[in-house]
């Protein structure tokens, strides 16, 4: 339903800029322009909250099934790329 005013908004904001490439646009048209681009604003960021909101509710629901396995690799990754000794003048140097 949401989806549906913000594509009527966009088309009437692209009719709108249509018509005022050809002419200069009235005053009245100005305007409406400037409360459409307002409205079309506002409908996004709803939707976007609203998107958010189902990807929050399907995660609780359905949990985070990766969190362990990912976690794992990280870690291993993180140990493999740390740096354990640095040979400096040719004397091993360990820690910090």
């Amino acid at each position: 339903m949401l989806d549906n005013k913000i594509t009527e908004v966009k088309h009437q904001i692209s009719s709108l800029d249509t018509k005022g490439e050809e002419f200069a646009l009235l005053d009245d048209e100005v305007q409406e322009l400037r409360e459409l681009s307002v409205s079309l604003h506002s409908m996004s960021r709803v939707q976007t909250s609203i998107n958010w909101q189902k990807a929050r509710m399907t995660w609780l629901q359905e949990g985070d099934a990766y969190s362990k396995f990912f976690h794992t690799v990280m870690s291993n990754r993180w140990h493999r790329n740390a740096i354990q000794l640095v040979y400096v003048d040719g004397v091993k140097v360990e820690g910090v």
